[in-house]
């Protein structure tokens, strides 16, 4: 009996000891107004360690639950307003009576006066580009890259130094095209990104062919509550065009949820002058053809991002993200005019080809992510990935002679790509040391797609299928891949060792052509990145990477797409995938100043290149393997503050290029120097750094593209944010291609290949833009985006 009732006694004393009290109160200002968005932290009273923390609501009313008996002190914090500290001794429910917070005009003076700049950190495979709370949060994501030393914002792309860059957001890879990334990064505020990773040499746990790689890290959040925004931007081109956008995010103890909607709607044009010269069996001219072309696309698109994290206990997410594009409406017009005349510039025949087409695309990728922390440091996550997209495209042809009738042509097409990708990978995180580190994983991925295309030729008004022109494919891809990555760090050496390994095996098939394409191929992707730090003042370094580049799926496609009867575009079956080697070797002096060497090889770079047909009069796109490509140069970066108001970013590189290829008995070898310098100015204005002005010219020089010469060209930009309404709201203004010197001139001649043309694309503009905040603005989502890097093989029909 006397157990029992010691047991019953000590169950009785322990629910007693443990149980738990609520604490409530409001905050309010000198004007008893209540004040939203409070920061309340409740602190161990002996040890001042942290125990929970919160936020005031509209009302200024917060709420703590779950707290034990004990002492405790709160702090009420809000910047402008000084910090407030509370003794409480807890042992009930406890409402506490209302605390006043009084302004602290001197405290804003000083944040004002201390404002932090932007801090840059080098790592042997990276640069970290820290902006957290400084005056760059202010603006947009878009501006927070292209302040970001290394990252090149232009001509609708992205670029690390010359090279595309994969973006991704808190290690997430951002499945978009380089027009869609940038109007989602526009549209998104820039006030929770803690810092910017510029990665030249990704270690081996990203995919071989990730390439350069931008990773976006965004701040962690302890504060529970809601923030929002709406965005809109005009922009005037040849067309007008329009954007709104509007992101979500809530967080309390166990969940985290972040929402992204934005649509566009806009007209963009192109006009092309182009001129071939079909030779001979000779190489002399034979006929001129000179075009004049005039191409409009107009499209509206919805895309949305959900991100949801839920915390099943303090070391382990389950996680959520899905990123869909929607485009209802999009409809291509093409009106080409083409003389034709001899080698003396008589006229012989005049066409002229209108073109109109419909295309539906539907593409959604989702990510389930499970991550668990232990309690030695490492780290262990499982990720499923699902995309589905589907694309089509109707397309109406009509071409007609002025000279011989009896050439007048009509024709429709009918083209479909439907895609699935699964992905499944599991990644481990063991630190060795606090200066070492091991990390391993395995992936497994499948994509198969399948294609169809029909051509109907009109006679009369009746249809008659193509069968010459008409054509399905399916291909299917498995991947099984597997990584280990070591890094240490000793002394003044920094060091990071990688190997990744891939077994692809393909299988495409026409069953159309009864044309089958098969590979299978086991491949090593080596990584290593050493640094030494000689002094504060002067560092060397080092990195070598292996990576591959598959070729896209709709590449692939032993497809033709007419442009015109004389204009196609053709897919490739037999294209393989191209494998780089990439040396580095650089130095960092005087805190301000890069400079370094690199050597790139590429065995089989894909170009898609056009090829004149001499014979018959056709110019056919098609993406081809080069035999050899080298890429070598030196860079020249300076990045320095002259005040603590104005950035100065300067990088120059001088590199050769040179492309070597066969076709049929013919050796094609040509070689350009070149030079692309940037020359970047960010200014702060006013007290509060609320005026921000952004000047960017970027030179290109004449340089070989796949077997095309472009020339040189000049690309601008002058931007301009306001923060209005005590920082809730932004205005921002910029102008594109000021000089308008910005579009390509692009000439080919070698063998029996000899052509020029000029695009005039929509890129010279003025952007008018208002974003706002509302809600508390000081918190950090959760925003990401879906990983399988295997989406963005997935490219539109041509």
């Amino acid at each position: 009996m006397k157990p029992l009732l010691t047991t019953i006694l000590l169950v009785f004393g322990l629910s007693v000891f443990s149980q738990n009290f609520f604490l409530k109160g409001k905050v309010i200002d000198e004007a008893q107004q209540p004040l939203s968005y409070v920061n309340i932290i409740v602190e161990n009273a002996e040890d001042n360690s942290f125990i929970k923390g919160t936020s005031t609501n509209n009302d200024g009313v917060f709420e703590l639950n779950s707290l034990t008996k004990g002492n405790y002190i709160l702090k009420a914090s809000f910047i402008g307003f000084k910090t407030i500290e509370i003794p409480i001794i807890l042992s009930k429910d406890t409402q506490l009576e209302t605390t006043v917070l009084v302004e602290d005009s001197e405290a804003l003076d000083t944040i004002t006066i201390t404002a932090k700049r932007p801090t840059i950190t080098r790592k042997p495979d990276r640069l970290t580009f820290n902006v957290e709370n400084t005056a760059l949060t202010e603006g947009t994501t878009l501006q927070v890259l292209k302040n970001t030393p290394g990252i090149i914002v232009s001509d609708g792309s992205i670029n690390i130094k010359s090279s595309p860059a994969t973006v991704f957001i808190n290690n997430r890879r951002v499945q978009l095209t380089s027009q869609e990334l940038i109007q989602l990064l526009e549209s998104a505020p820039a006030n929770s990104i803690k810092s910017v990773d510029v990665i030249t040499n990704p270690p081996a746990s990203y995919d071989a062919d990730s390439g350069s790689v931008i990773n976006i890290i965004m701040s962690k959040n302890l504060v529970t509550g809601y923030r929002g925004s709406i965005a809109t931007n005009y922009t005037q081109g040849v067309f007008p065009r329009y954007n709104g956008a509007t992101s979500h995010f809530f967080k309390n103890n166990k969940i985290n949820l972040n929402v992204n909607y934005s649509y566009t709607s806009q007209k963009i044009n192109r006009e092309q002058q182009g001129t071939i010269d079909y030779l001979d069996t000779n190489n002399n001219i034979d006929q001129i053809w000179n075009s004049d072309g005039d191409r409009n696309t107009w499209s509206e698109t919805h895309n949305i991002n959900l991100n949801f994290d839920y915390y099943l206990s303090k070391k382990t997410t389950l996680s959520l993200t899905s990123t869909g594009l929607f485009t209802p409406y999009f409809k291509y017009r093409i009106t080409d005019i083409t003389d034709i005349t001899d080698a003396n510039s008589s006229f012989l025949e005049r066409f002229i080809a209108n073109g109109l087409s419909r295309d539906d695309k539907l593409n959604i990728g989702t990510d389930f992510n499970l991550r668990t922390e232990f309690n030695y440091g490492g780290s262990l996550s499982f990720n499923g990935h699902y995309t589905v997209y589907d694309y089509s495209r109707n397309q109406n042809v009509i071409q007609n002679y002025q000279v011989d009738n009896s050439l007048n042509s009509e024709f429709n097409t009918n083209a479909n790509q439907d895609t699935q990708i699964y992905t499944a990978k599991v990644d481990y995180s063991l630190p060795l040391s606090e200066s070492s580190s091991f990390d391993t994983g395995l992936k497994l991925s499948n994509i198969n797609t399948e294609s169809s295309i029909n051509r109907l030729d009109l006679d009369n008004g009746v249809e008659i299928l193509n069968t010459a022109n008409s054509n399905a494919f399916d291909y299917d891809e498995n991947i099984f891949a597997a990584y280990v990555n070591y890094s240490k760090s000793w002394d003044k050496w920094d060091l990071i060792l990688g190997l990744r390994a891939e077994q692809t095996d393909v299988d495409g098939f026409s069953p159309t052509l009864n044309q089958t394409n098969t590979q299978n191929y086991f491949e090593w992707f080596p990584n290593i990145s050493i640094s030494h730090n000689f002094s504060d003042n002067f560092s060397l370094y080092g990195n070598y990477k292996r990576s591959i580049m598959r070729p896209s799926y709709t590449d692939l496609n032993p497809f033709v797409f007419f442009l015109n009867e004389n204009t196609t575009v053709v897919g490739n079956p037999a294209l393989q995938p191209t494998f780089q080697d990439h040396f580095v070797i650089g130095t960092n002096f005087l805190e301000h100043f890069t400079i370094e060497a690199y050597y790139m090889n590429y065995d089989g770079a894909i170009s898609e290149i056009p090829r004149q047909d001499n014979d018959n009069n056709i110019l056919a796109y098609t993406p081809v393997n080069l035999d050899k490509t080298v890429d070598f140069g030196f860079d020249f970066a300076f990045d320095y503050y002259p005040t603590d108001n104005w950035n100065l970013y300067f990088v120059t590189s001088f590199f050769n290029i040179s492309e070597e290829n066969g076709f049929g008995t013919e050796r094609i070898e040509l070689e350009q120097w070149s030079n692309y310098s940037i020359l970047a100015n960010n200014f702060s204005f006013l007290d509060d750094n609320s005026l921000n002005l952004n000047f960017t010219l970027t030179f290109v020089g004449k340089n070989l593209q796949g077997l095309q010469i472009v020339e040189d060209r000049l690309f601008s930009e002058l931007s301009i944010t306001k923060s209005i309404f005590k920082k809730r709201g932004v205005l921002s203004l910029s102008v594109q291609d000021i000089f308008n010197d910005q579009d390509p001139r692009v000439r080919i001649g070698y063998g029996d290949q000899s052509s020029r043309r000029f695009d005039n694309l929509d890129n010279r503009f003025v952007k008018l833009g208002f974003r706002y905040k509302f809600g508390n603005t000081k918190l950090s989502t959760n925003e990401r985006t879906t990983g399988a890097e295997e989406r963005d093989r997935i490219k539109d029909l041509q």
